[in-house]
Protein backbone atom coordinates (compact mmCIF):
# COMPACT_ATOMS: atom_id res chain seq x y z
CA UNK A 1 0.00 0.00 0.00
CA UNK A 2 1.38 3.55 -0.54
CA UNK A 3 0.83 5.94 1.73
CA UNK A 4 2.17 9.49 1.15
CA UNK A 5 5.24 10.18 3.71
CA UNK A 6 4.20 13.47 5.80
CA UNK A 7 6.59 15.13 8.68
CA UNK A 8 3.66 15.45 11.08
CA UNK A 9 -0.22 14.01 10.26
CA UNK A 10 -2.80 16.93 10.44
CA UNK A 11 -4.98 15.57 13.89
CA UNK A 12 -8.17 16.85 15.74
CA UNK A 13 -9.95 16.18 19.07
CA UNK A 14 -13.14 14.77 19.48
CA UNK A 15 -14.42 17.87 20.33
CA UNK A 16 -13.50 19.63 16.98
CA UNK A 17 -14.95 16.43 15.35
CA UNK A 18 -18.57 17.07 17.02
CA UNK A 19 -18.71 20.45 16.23
CA UNK A 20 -17.44 19.82 12.31
CA UNK A 21 -20.13 16.78 12.47
CA UNK A 22 -22.80 19.60 13.64
CA UNK A 23 -21.85 22.39 11.34
CA UNK A 24 -22.18 19.56 7.95
CA UNK A 25 -18.75 20.60 7.13
CA UNK A 26 -17.17 17.14 7.36
CA UNK A 27 -17.37 13.73 5.84
CA UNK A 28 -16.25 10.95 8.62
CA UNK A 29 -14.15 8.00 6.97
CA UNK A 30 -13.90 5.20 9.69
CA UNK A 31 -10.90 2.58 8.92
CA UNK A 32 -11.75 0.44 11.11
CA UNK A 33 -12.28 -3.51 9.69
CA UNK A 34 -16.28 -3.88 9.13
CA UNK A 35 -16.65 -5.83 12.53
CA UNK A 36 -15.15 -3.36 14.76
CA UNK A 37 -17.47 -0.90 12.63
CA UNK A 38 -20.37 -3.02 13.59
CA UNK A 39 -19.67 -2.87 17.31
CA UNK A 40 -20.08 1.00 17.40
CA UNK A 41 -19.33 4.23 15.13
CA UNK A 42 -19.89 8.00 14.85
CA UNK A 43 -23.19 8.84 13.75
CA UNK A 44 -22.84 9.56 9.78
CA UNK A 45 -19.42 7.71 9.27
CA UNK A 46 -19.04 6.14 6.37
CA UNK A 47 -16.69 2.52 6.99
CA UNK A 48 -13.58 1.99 4.71
CA UNK A 49 -11.86 -0.63 5.99
CA UNK A 50 -8.04 0.87 5.73
CA UNK A 51 -6.44 -2.10 3.78
CA UNK A 52 -9.02 -1.54 1.51
CA UNK A 53 -8.95 2.14 1.00
CA UNK A 54 -6.02 2.49 -2.11
CA UNK A 55 -8.79 0.33 -4.34
CA UNK A 56 -11.78 2.51 -2.92
CA UNK A 57 -10.76 5.87 -2.57
CA UNK A 58 -11.56 6.84 -6.23
CA UNK A 59 -15.27 6.48 -5.03
CA UNK A 60 -15.23 8.86 -2.43
CA UNK A 61 -16.83 11.81 -2.86
CA UNK A 62 -14.36 15.20 -2.75
CA UNK A 63 -16.99 17.75 -1.68
CA UNK A 64 -16.31 18.32 1.81
CA UNK A 65 -12.91 17.11 3.96
CA UNK A 66 -12.30 13.88 5.73
CA UNK A 67 -12.18 13.33 9.49
CA UNK A 68 -10.79 10.21 9.73
CA UNK A 69 -11.39 7.91 12.55
CA UNK A 70 -10.41 4.61 13.72
CA UNK A 71 -9.91 2.72 16.78
CA UNK A 72 -7.14 4.88 18.81
CA UNK A 73 -5.76 6.93 15.92
CA UNK A 74 -2.80 4.71 14.63
CA UNK A 75 -4.79 3.89 11.28
CA UNK A 76 -6.61 6.59 10.63
CA UNK A 77 -3.13 8.84 10.29
CA UNK A 78 -1.98 6.37 7.93
CA UNK A 79 -5.28 6.94 6.10
CA UNK A 80 -5.19 10.29 6.27
CA UNK A 81 -1.63 10.45 4.96
CA UNK A 82 -2.70 8.48 2.13
CA UNK A 83 -5.79 10.79 0.91
CA UNK A 84 -3.59 13.78 1.22
CA UNK A 85 -1.47 12.26 -1.31
CA UNK A 86 -4.20 11.42 -3.73
CA UNK A 87 -5.23 14.98 -3.29
CA UNK A 88 -7.81 14.84 -1.03
CA UNK A 89 -7.40 18.45 0.70
CA UNK A 90 -8.62 19.28 3.97
CA UNK A 91 -8.16 15.65 5.58
CA UNK A 92 -7.59 15.11 9.00
CA UNK A 93 -7.17 12.40 11.55
CA UNK A 94 -9.11 12.22 14.66
CA UNK A 95 -6.79 11.68 17.76
CA UNK A 96 -7.58 9.42 20.16
CA UNK A 97 -10.14 7.42 17.40
CA UNK A 98 -13.55 6.25 18.60
CA UNK A 99 -12.40 5.17 21.74
CA UNK A 100 -11.83 9.08 22.47
CA UNK A 101 -15.06 9.81 21.32
CA UNK A 102 -16.87 7.14 23.39
CA UNK A 103 -14.97 8.22 26.49
CA UNK A 104 -16.22 12.06 25.67
CA UNK A 105 -19.95 10.20 25.93
CA UNK A 106 -20.69 10.75 22.17
CA UNK A 107 -23.08 8.83 21.18
CA UNK A 108 -21.86 5.69 18.86
CA UNK A 109 -24.10 4.30 16.29
CA UNK A 110 -24.45 -0.20 16.42
CA UNK A 111 -24.76 -2.08 13.16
Amino acid sequence: MRFFSRLSTPEIAVAELDALIQSRSVRVLDVREDWEFRRGSVPGAVNVPLKKLPLRAAQLKRDKPYAVICASGSRSRSATNFLLGEGFKGAVSVKGGTSAWSRANRPLVRA
